[in-house]
C-alpha cells in the first residue's frame, strides 16, 4: 500500500526498511521522550520482528513515512488496534529523523493516513493519545481537525 502527499510518501514498512537509522531513533531519548517504547532498548532484530508482527496483523497498519525528494526513511506512522465491528482505530506517530522535525511531517502524515482510514478501512473514527507536555504531536492532530476529549 502507497499513499502519496504532497512532501512525502506513506508506504508499509517491510523487513527491508528497518535499517540502522532506525534503531537509533528507537534508542534516542530525545526521539522517544513520548512514547510508549521508550522503556526499552532496541536491536535490528527487535525492530524487524516488531515490523513482521505488525506486516502479519489484520488489525494494524505500519506504514513507513518517506521523503519524496531522495525515498528516504524518516519515521513511522501506524494506524492499529483497529475494530472493524465498530469501524474504528487509533493512530501512533514517530518522527524518528530530528531534521525534519518543525517541517510539517507529522501534520502532513497524520493526514494522509487519516484519510486512509477513513475511505480504505471504511473507519468512522480515528483517534490518538498524547502527553500533554508533546506540543507539536498536538498541535499537528489539531490542524488535522482533531478535537481534545478529556
Amino acid at each position: 500500500m502507497f499513499v502519496r502527499g504532497k512532501k512525502i510518501y506513506l508506504k508499509l514498512l517491510t523487513i527491508e526498511d528497518v535499517s540502522d537509522d532506525y534503531v537509533n531513533w528507537m534508542n534516542d531519548n530525545k526521539v522517544t521522550e513520548f512514547l510508549e517504547s521508550r522503556w526499552k532498548a532496541y536491536t535490528l532484530e527487535d525492530l524487524k520482528e516488531y515490523v513482521k508482527t505488525m506486516n502479519e496483523s489484520q488489525n494494524n497498519f505500519l506504514f513507513g513515512i518517506f521523503d519524496q525528494e531522495n525515498d528516504k526513511h524518516i519515521g513511522n506512522i501506524k494506524i492499529g488496534n483497529i475494530n472493524y465491528f465498530h469501524r474504528y482505530g487509533d493512530i501512533g506517530l514517530l518522527v524518528g529523523n530530528k531534521d525534519y522535525w518543525g517541517k510539517g511531517v507529522a501534520t502532513e502524515a497524520i493526514g494522509l493516513v487519516t484519510k486512509y482510514g477513513f475511505e480504505e478501512l471504511n473507519l468512522n473514527k480515528v483517534f490518538a493519545g498524547m502527553y500533554s507536555l508533546n506540543k507539536g504531536s498536538y498541535e499537528a492532530f489539531i490542524k488535522n481537525g482533531f478535537s481534545w476529549d478529556l
